[in-house]
């Protein structure tokens, strides 16, 4: 893949057929999402907008075709959260491992310290040992980020007949100190 062709941009909403394609495999292939059921495109759509009202939502794409997204929602809704957010990213099964995954997520960290995000947590499914629905690529990709593992919640995902731990994995982007401002809305900073 030539990442001079790469197109890092926001989604929009005429993606979301797209994007749902891209999903789609890992619901019905994979354990790395416990979604069992591949949402509807209309589902998709809701999803992409209620995450833009704050959030970035991007897609990378290469000659107009979709090769992968990534996004950030918010972490948990108390207040003192304001500041942390999870992260995802899902590749096209036949573009993995061509350094997509590195480009997406440094353009979605760069806007998320735009917006004054201080922590990202990335939830990941992990095996107890690899198998044909999940392996430690994830794990390792994160880490591979920079992001550190904070805690694993064993036994916690069934899927395809199996057992899988949930682990997650933290990454600062800015400064822990008094007097935080608030975060900024996505479609707010430049």
């Amino acid at each position: 893949m030539d990442e001079k062709k790469i197109c890092v941009r926001e989604a929009r909403v005429s993606d979301a057929e797209a994007l749902c394609e891209i999903y789609a495999y890992y619901v019905k292939n994979t354990a790395i999402t416990f979604e069992t059921e591949v949402p509807s495109v209309a589902e998709f759509t809701d999803r992409i907008c209620s995450i833009q009202a704050w959030y970035p939502y991007l897609v990378a794409e290469c000659n107009g075709q979709i090769l992968g997204y990534a996004y950030a929602h918010r972490y948990h809704e108390r207040a003192a959260f304001a500041w942390d957010v999870e992260v995802s990213i899902y590749i096209h099964q036949e573009t993995r491992r061509g350094g997509l995954g590195r480009i997406l997520y440094e353009a979605l960290e760069a806007a998320l310290k735009k917006q004054g995000v201080v922590n990202c947590y990335a939830l990941v499914a992990e095996p107890e040992t690899e198998d044909d629905y999940l392996t430690f690529d994830s794990l390792k990709f994160h880490q591979k980020m920079g992001y550190h593992i904070a805690g694993t919640q064993h036994y916690s995902g069934y899927k395809f007949d199996r057992w899988y731990h949930m682990t997650t994995l933290e990454k600062f982007l800015g400064e822990h100190k008094k007097g935080m401002t608030e975060i900024k809305p996505y479609r707010t900073v430049e």
